[in-house]
């Protein structure tokens, strides 16, 4: 399965549940995971949507990790069957990976 059916597999979910899965983009700085979800009840989290068995690479990395010790929630998504615990946990229903 391609990165881009994942991704639109993301966004059919996250507006199921009410929600927006922006597509983020931020000119000049480079790394940036590839969505902004955006929940009911201000459940925000970013989201780097990768093919199948694929990684971040180093830049995506450190961004998630800038990212997260600016308190912010980062999930790495590379399979549609992680979509729906993906959900649960930015819910607050577990730690973000």
């Amino acid at each position: 399965m391609r990165e881009k059916v994942i991704e639109q597999k993301l966004v059919q979910a996250v507006k199921k549940a009410g929600g927006l899965a922006a597509k983020f983009t931020s000119p000049g700085l480079d790394g940036m995971p590839d969505r902004l979800v955006i929940l009911p009840k201000g459940w925000i989290a970013f989201v780097e949507v990768k093919a199948p068995g694929l990684k971040p690479r180093l830049l995506q990395i450190k961004r998630h990790e800038m990212l997260r010790r600016l308190g912010c929630r980062v999930f790495v998504l590379d399979d549609e069957g992680q979509i729906p615990a993906l959900m649960i946990k930015m819910m607050g229903g577990g730690d973000a990976t």
